[in-house]
């Protein structure tokens, strides 16, 4: 067990963490006659470590997850959810959205190319729900810094929101708030043409530049501010804000997340530099799944699909549970890290 444990810890710090990398880009500051202890210096090798880092990450699980997706696209994805009935639908829509590495803009046109093919209302927003807020990347990324059981719990419990959602949203009929020329479509049925293995590493290779281009701005954010956080707050200012102490802290920070626009990948720095700081395990999932799940821009666009009775029972919800997961994990959070 011990040579497992050791093996594990080395996987997780040095081929997921990457800690060598940041002993090494210290070192290297240290050997130009840089100050570790300066707040500017120690911020400036938060920031290049977390960026190599991140995109090393990042271009090697879109690559995977895009091959991966190529046996998905969306003709198939609709017949393979068409199969299914009830709450089993449910299921395996929010975890096809798993294997979908979209932000939710992105994942709001195939949401509604779901519901013009026919596809349950409840169904297709379990997906809505899944796609943005849980994927592969984001189980592989929390790994790197929070351990695997906060990982796999968080992905979990993000497909137990979207699951129970997407039912609730079924049991109400709001078929009759969804807007016409979206119920009216006319679904087209493509077969998707059998790719080669090598049209697929080309599919993978495409979509991880393409993905790489439209969350590279957000990363470059997100580590700003992780690094902003990480040498130049207070740790004492972090952990009454969001820390044990205060009991709104989850409240706040799902609130705070709601109107910021991001990928997966651009908070998890920020995650990361609160983790340190303090901050309560439930406060910091719950801002990463208020920005990936109900970011503002994603509502406006999902407000030319649905009424607004029905954009706000979704985004009830969705706030609703992402609350309350936070209060769990703050709860357990001795036992699942």
């Amino acid at each position: 067990m011990e040579v497992l444990k050791g093996l594990w810890d080395f996987f997780q710090n040095q081929i997921l963490g990457m800690k060598w990398l940041n002993e090494l880009i210290g070192n290297v500051l240290s050997t130009f006659g840089y100050d570790l202890n300066n707040r500017w210096i120690g911020s400036i090798n938060f920031f290049i470590y977390d960026v190599i880092k991140i995109v090393i990450l990042l271009c090697f699980l879109i690559f995977t997850i895009s091959y991966i997706q190529s046996y998905f696209p969306p003709e198939r994805s609709k017949k393979i959810l068409g199969r299914f009935h009830g709450l089993g639908a449910n299921i395996i829509a929010a975890l096809l959205g798993t294997v979908t590495p979209f932000c939710s803009c992105s994942s709001i046109p195939l949401f509604i190319g779901f519901t013009s093919a026919g596809l349950p209302l409840g169904v297709t927003f379990s997906f809505l729900i899944s796609s943005p807020m849980v994927d592969l990347g984001s189980l592989v990324l929390l790994m790197s810094i929070f351990g695997p059981r906060v990982a796999l719990v968080y992905v979990v419990v993000g497909i137990i929101i979207a699951v129970l959602g997407g039912t609730l949203i079924e049991k109400l009929h709001m078929e009759k708030y969804v807007e016409k020329f979206i119920l009216n479509a006319a679904g087209v049925d493509i077969e998707s043409p059998d790719l080669t293995v090598k049209d697929r590493l080309i599919y993978a290779k495409e979509q991880m530049g393409s993905t790489f281009k439209k969350v590279f701005p957000y990363i470059l954010i997100g580590v700003g501010i992780g690094a902003v956080i990480h040498n130049w707050i207070p740790q004492e200012w972090i952990s009454k804000v969001l820390g044990s102490h205060n009991p709104f802290g989850v409240i706040v920070a799902t609130l705070i997340g709601v109107p910021v626009y991001a990928d997966i990948f651009g908070t998890i720095p920020i995650a990361e530099a609160l983790f340190s700081k303090g901050a309560q395990l439930g406060v910091i999932l719950s801002f990463m799944m208020a920005v990936t799940t109900l970011s503002l821009p994603s509502m406006i666009m999902l407000s030319k699909a649905v009424k607004p009775r029905l954009l706000g029972l979704f985004a009830a919800i969705c706030t609703f549970g992402i609350i309350i997961v936070g209060y769990l994990f703050n709860i357990f959070q001795n036992f699942i890290i």
